[in-house]
């Protein structure tokens, strides 16, 4: 039964972090010589929302 929630644990941990990161509070340092890493952090404002909350609806939904 525990089993069946790690992965949505793991996935809320990372759409924490993912979280963290898109609004500045953890920092993500962006090499100049890879400038499309920049763009993808600035996208985790909302990829991180989202993933937390599939991990918390699948966790919900997770049969028990």
């Amino acid at each position: 039964m525990i089993a069946a929630y790690i992965d949505e644990f793991i996935m809320l941990c990372a759409g924490a972090w993912m979280t963290a990161v898109g609004f500045g509070y953890v920092d993500f340092p962006a090499r100049p010589d890879q400038p499309w890493l920049g763009n993808l952090v600035r996208q985790f404002k909302w990829m991180g929302p989202l993933l937390m909350l599939i991990a918390v609806v699948l966790a919900v939904a997770a049969p028990s």
